[in-house]
């Protein structure tokens, strides 16, 4: 097998290493046991991949134990769940700053032979799964929610989510784009659906809808230079505006409301400039096509 370095575009190919002077198989494991192949190395960039699926996989556990648990034993504590919600969705929005800088330190330093596959991995665990999971346990513990409509639409949240990884992996697009809503995005729109409490059928209408953004064809720009720091400026506000309302601060809860119908205007709002840019563009090349074809 042959892995080529993305940097130095080197070839290594198992073997390689043994010199044509080489004597003996001794010298040639010593050699080989102290050079590990490209493959198997862990860069900065993997290591903070690996925070992303760990902050996803203690969201589930938070949502879990402080959530789902109280409510099925009848020892709920509205105090305690709201602590627990808040911690994961707070672990949420840790997992898309780790996704954020992950894909920056990759660009500055060298990112490894695995770098891709674990971020695909790591976004299904946090962007995909906890956030399906948080669907689910809204719809275990809402008064008015029903169980089974919204356990299809945690899945649905979650097919959509498998599906942009997967096109992610194989489809290129114009550079500085995303093609279908980014997952971090997504998922902390379907989170602030879901906290603003609204009746169930316009929640679970709305989180479908976000589900078929994330596989849609319209382009979202990528979290770069000053779009970066806007979006991790959001995202620390966010994670203020959840403790003003876990810790029950004057006016947290209005507070959290407003800053998750900021969000989920946002992810109305995005697509529909997305749209009306990409018409005023075709229809500028049909005049020109016009144009030229009169000349």
């Amino acid at each position: 097998m042959t892995v080529i370095d993305p940097d130095t575009q080197a070839a290594w190919v198992p073997g390689a290493e043994r010199s044509a002077d080489t004597d003996t198989d001794d010298d040639y494991t010593e050699d080989s046991t102290d050079e590990m192949p490209l493959s198997t190395r862990l860069s900065i960039a993997d290591t903070l991949t690996l925070g992303n699926a760990t902050c996803g996989f203690m969201a589930v556990y938070f949502t879990t134990t402080g959530v789902l648990i109280p409510h099925l034993t009848g020892s709920e504590d509205g105090g305690m769940a709201r602590h627990s919600a808040a911690t994961a969705v707070v672990l949420m929005l840790m997992a898309s700053i780790f996704d954020l800088f992950d894909g920056l330190v990759a660009r500055k330093l060298r990112s490894s032979a695995m770098g891709a596959e674990l971020d695909n991995l790591s976004d299904l665990i946090s962007f995909g799964l906890a956030p399906a999971y948080f669907v689910v346990v809204w719809g275990m513990v809402a008064n008015d929610a029903h169980q089974r409509v919204s356990v299809v639409a945690a899945i649905v949240v979650l097919l959509a989510v498998v599906l942009r990884l997967a096109r992610f992996s194989c489809v290129t697009v114009r550079s500085g784009v995303f093609q279908g809503m980014p997952g971090p995005f997504g998922a902390l729109t379907v989170i602030s659906i879901v906290l603003l409490e609204l009746p169930f059928v316009p929640t679970a209408l709305a989180i479908v809808g976000v589900a078929w953004l994330m596989v849609s064809r319209v382009e979202y720009p990528k979290p770069r230079g000053r779009l970066a720091v806007a979006m991790l400026c959001w995202i620390v506000l966010s994670m203020g505006l959840l403790a003003a309302w876990a810790f029950d601060a004057p006016g947290g809860e209005l507070l959290l409301q407003t800053g998750c119908a900021l969000q989920v205007v946002l992810g109305a709002v995005i697509p529909l400039f997305a749209t009306a840019r990409r018409v005023n563009s075709f229809r500028d090349n049909r005049r020109e096509a016009r144009a030229a074809a009169q000349g």
